[in-house]
């Protein structure tokens, strides 16, 4: 159902607000150069610091922009059901294709509540779900042997596994059917992962560098791997580099270097340091980004 490079598109602000034309211009930038989908609302989209009423915002104005060109996956976790059920069903109403839902973070649910919190939000709503496992982030792992009993829900058509365990994307990958989507949540675990069987990956590295990310896709999807894995160490000190801070400082960093957004954060996230910032531009200036 989804496949390829997603991008996790960052949310730019002007003065505190939403920059709404910067955002439509993200969009098509990212469609223009190849991109499979759009996910906003996601981590790297600070949705933590988005009120409802600009979640619902971003959500409309990103489908506006793609006009059906590719999907849109609207993120709509929450660590409240009750809120992620209210922003799913809004996603379904404002026309996404699917809704990507997040383990509900700092609650540190067990498995039985996951399963519990995830049938709750699918059956909200008539919408295609992803799940999102990113314990880094969230305080909790999501077991493959909990994606495998989700995967049985008739909604639950997909997760974006951010692990970095790829010991866990093998046993994700083995209990559930092969129409289930299994997407990298990770940058760096794109093109291994591509190998295991995953079907692609929700990426913080397509805001900056669209083209080459899908391009990493298709040739792999040709059988052209020799040339996907040569794609994958180009992009290496990317995906590196977006990371050197607390994403999405570095790709909203990027992004303002490469003139698309105002570099304006939302606290608790803030700038870069100096130092970093050197190391970022260089990264962009070797890779002729910009």
């Amino acid at each position: 159902m989804f496949h390829g490079a997603i991008v996790a598109t960052v949310t730019p602000f002007r003065s505190g607000k939403l920059d709404a034309s910067a955002l439509k211009k993200l969009v098509e930038f990212q469609i223009r150069n190849g991109t499979d989908g759009i996910v906003p609302c996601g981590t790297t989209g600070e949705s933590a610091t988005l009120s409802y009423e600009e979640h619902e915002r971003v959500i409309d104005l990103v489908l506006e922009a793609a006009a059906g060109r590719v999907p849109v996956i609207a993120g709509t976790g929450s660590n409240n059901t009750k809120e992620a059920v209210l922003l799913t069903r809004y996603a379904k109403k404002a026309g996404a294709n699917a809704a990507l839902v997040i383990t509900p973070y700092y609650n540190k649910p067990t498995q039985a509540g996951l399963v519990a919190h995830f049938r709750e939000v699918a059956a909200s709503a008539d919408i295609p779900l992803i799940l999102y496992n990113v314990p880094s982030r969230t305080g909790v792992n999501m077991a493959a042997e909990t994606v495998a009993r989700l995967s049985e829900v008739k909604n639950i058509v997909g997760v974006k596994e951010a692990s970095g365990n790829l010991a866990q994307v093998c046993d994700i990958l083995k209990m559930t059917p092969r129409t289930f989507c299994v997407l990298s949540g990770d940058d760096g675990l794109y093109f291994p992962m591509l190998a295991l069987g995953a079907k692609g990956v929700i990426s913080v590295t397509s805001n900056v560098a669209p083209r080459e990310m899908a391009d990493l896709y298709d040739a792999f999807a040709l059988g052209e791997v020799a040339r996907a894995r040569e794609i994958h160490f180009r992009l290496w000190p990317l995906m590196q580099v977006l990371f050197i801070e607390t994403n999405p400082i570095p790709a909203k960093t990027a992004l303002a270097m490469m003139g698309k957004i105002r570099e304006e954060f939302r606290l608790p996230l803030c700038g870069m340091s100096a130092a970093n910032r050197k190391v970022l531009a260089k990264v962009l200036s070797d890779m002729k980004i910009g």
